[in-house]
């Protein structure tokens, strides 16, 4: 059980629960009426993710902001559109409920049918990239920021929409992790899937010698990501040194 992969993967299992357990703790106001941690009932997705995925030091390390509600809040894997979850990734587990379900955005887990775009952009760019799962998982992974989400009804909220006094200590539990996340996974690169995921990143390693990038981030709610979001992915990214024109 001493192998290094498996110590890294337990590394981030540990540092997930503990994680999970601090912002579990945590009490928010309105506009946030229904707050989700998936790392609570969908644990046993993220953990396979972990296990599965998170095995050894990683070249880049994308970095998302919090789940989408047909993404991880679902199935619980960061971007996790449930096709590329369950048929690319090879994860399928089964999905509690959180303790206070908003009724306009049920759990469904795998069995959700609506598409998170995002993720289908996110990972469908890796897939063609790189073909197998395991080939993109050998340099990279893909990580949030923070693991809650937010919702004021029917709507998505960011976690920068939240009061100041309540973004203080949610941030603060979030750094420490991605913190420990970047000890572990010892990436050269963490890169921003969007300017509030980079910022963040920036903010909680520095000094550490890991370089920060930043890619646009692939919501729909973007005109700019709508118009051939993976090219201009791919350009950023080349244009920074994280990727070489072809891999």
């Amino acid at each position: 059980m001493n192998d290094p992969e498996t110590m890294v993967a337990a590394r981030l299992v540990a540092a997930a629960q503990k994680l999970s357990g601090d912002v579990g703790r945590m009490s928010f106001s309105p506009p946030a009426n229904y707050v989700y941690n998936p790392l609570e009932y969908a644990w046993a997705a993220h953990e396979a993710y972990l296990r599965r995925f998170a095995n050894g030091a990683k070249r880049v390390v994308f970095l998302g902001m919090n789940p989408g509600p047909f993404g991880m809040v679902q199935c619980g894997v960061p971007f996790g559109q449930i096709a590329a979850v369950r048929d690319w990734m090879g994860i399928l587990a089964p999905i509690g409920k959180p303790a206070r379900e908003n009724p306009k955005r049920p759990i469904e887990g795998f069995a959700c049918a609506r598409s998170e775009v995002s993720g289908q952009r996110l990972w469908g760019l890796f897939r063609e990239r790189f073909g197998a799962a395991e080939a993109f998982f050998t340099e990279h992974f893909v990580a949030n920021y923070c693991p809650l989400a937010f919702f004021d009804g029917g709507r998505n909220l960011t976690p920068d929409k939240l009061p100041t006094q309540e973004t203080g200590p949610l941030y603060a539990a979030c750094d420490e992790h991605l913190r420990a996340l970047a000890k572990a996974l010892e990436p050269e690169w963490l890169v921003g899937v969007g300017g509030f995921a980079a910022e963040r990143a920036a903010s909680a390693l520095p000094g550490t010698g890991i370089r920060i990038g930043k890619i646009l981030h692939p919501s729909p709610a973007s005109p700019a990501a709508n118009r051939d979001w993976a090219g201009a992915a791919t350009r950023q990214m080349v244009e920074q040194g994280i990727w070489k024109e072809s891999e």
